[in-house]
């Protein structure tokens, strides 16, 4: 590869001078806010959730940081492989998996099971905007070009919803597509895609599991089952809605102590985050996420190489999905999907996920000079 005059590479001291300390503090305000989250889920006690989600996250920002100083060329390098293990690791967990709660996602790799779905959503991003970096503007909406975007989008997220896992196969359909609109592919492609999808709803639905058909009737109306399908919504919509404008105080969450409110570690931490904390404290969490969201958009903004550009524009929308289809979930406003919040919720695979990309993110930033032939 040839690289201009811009490509020298920064020293050790150049590169700790290069990183973007707003969306460290940021990451790591996330990460106490979560702990204390955690502590309060485990009713004021340090055991096993709240110990093991402080763990990962100082090994895994460790890891950040320590992934960051690799040079964003490496991640260009070893894009379609890294996608090729974690398919490999999808087409294992689909027919080897761990099995939990009907469905089978996870490896067990002995210190962590391993959910390659939630590493994908990351490869996805990193894969298509490698795909995209040499292909000039002209030839993006070719046959050629939009098949073999096709391809490397659809097999995850087959492989994916059999698992079955639809809301995280949305989310990895959501974070290839936004990579593909941003690579310059014509509105119209879009346009035609989601009429066909709309006719064929109707048909998509007799393909669902039993459990995810109710989900969607469950949030059409919550009160047809209140104390059955509908109960874990119900009770997250009157956690929030109790915790008026300031919260009702730290551990003092009535929904979450008296476990009114199920999964509160996990998926419906933001309600119990809400019910304590109010609408104040919920205004500060989102006002977090989007300095994240902007300092991610940022750093691609000022990058000069087309790889990382698209990269962190892809995973600066993801983040937005993700925060966006969590709290639209826990209120009511979207179905119930599985969709954890980025650093906030307890899980292993979604740490490890998240703080994959903002490496990226930062490598990108460290050498936002450098240009990828």
């Amino acid at each position: 590869m040839q690289y201009n005059s811009f490509n020298t590479q920064p020293t050790f001291f150049q590169k700790l001078k290069n990183f973007d300390y707003i969306l460290l503090t940021c990451i790591l305000l996330l990460g106490l806010i979560s702990a204390f989250s955690m502590y309060s889920t485990d009713g004021g006690e340090i055991l096993f959730h709240t110990k093991s989600h402080i763990l990962k996250f100082l090994i895994f920002f460790i890891m950040m940081i320590f992934l960051s100083f690799l040079n964003i060329k490496f991640w260009h390098y070893f894009a379609y492989l890294f996608y090729f293990i974690i398919l490999l690791f999808l087409v294992w967990a689909t027919l080897y998996g761990v099995k939990a709660s009907g469905s089978q996602r996870w490896i067990n790799l002995y210190f962590i099971n391993l959910q390659p779905s939630e590493l994908m959503k990351v490869i996805i991003i990193v894969c298509l905007a490698k795909y995209y970096h040499r292909i000039k503007l002209n030839d993006v909406n070719t046959f050629q070009t939009i098949f073999g975007a096709s391809v490397i989008l659809l097999l995850p997220i087959m492989l994916v919803v059999t698992q079955p896992d639809l809301g995280t196969s949305i989310l990895i359909a959501l974070s290839g597509l936004v990579v593909i609109w941003l690579a310059g592919m014509n509105i119209k492609y879009f346009i035609y895609s989601l009429i066909v999808l709309l006719i064929s709803m109707p048909f998509a639905i007799s393909f669902l599991q039993p459990y995810q058909k109710l989900r969607i009737l469950t949030f059409l109306n919550p009160d047809r089952d209140p104390l059955g399908a509908g109960y874990q919504i119900i009770q997250s919509k009157i956690a929030v809605g109790s915790g008026g404008l300031s919260g009702k105080g730290f551990l003092k969450g009535t929904q979450s102590y008296l476990e009114f409110l199920p999964e509160k570690h996990t998926d419906f931490i933001f309600t119990l985050f809400a019910e304590e904390h109010g609408f104040l404290g919920s205004l500060a969490l989102l006002l977090i996420y989007i300095i994240i969201i902007y300092r991610v958009l940022r750093i691609g903004t000022i990058s000069r190489s087309y790889f990382a550009k698209l990269f962190c524009y892809g995973y600066g929308s993801a983040v937005f999905f993700y925060v966006t289809v969590n709290m639209s979930m826990v209120l009511g406003l979207l179905p119930i999907v599985g969709s954890p919040l980025p650093i906030m919720s307890y899980g292993g695979s979604s740490m490890l996920a998240t703080m994959i990309g903002f490496s990226i993110v930062m490598s990108a930033k460290i050498n936002h000079k450098q240009l990828i032939a």
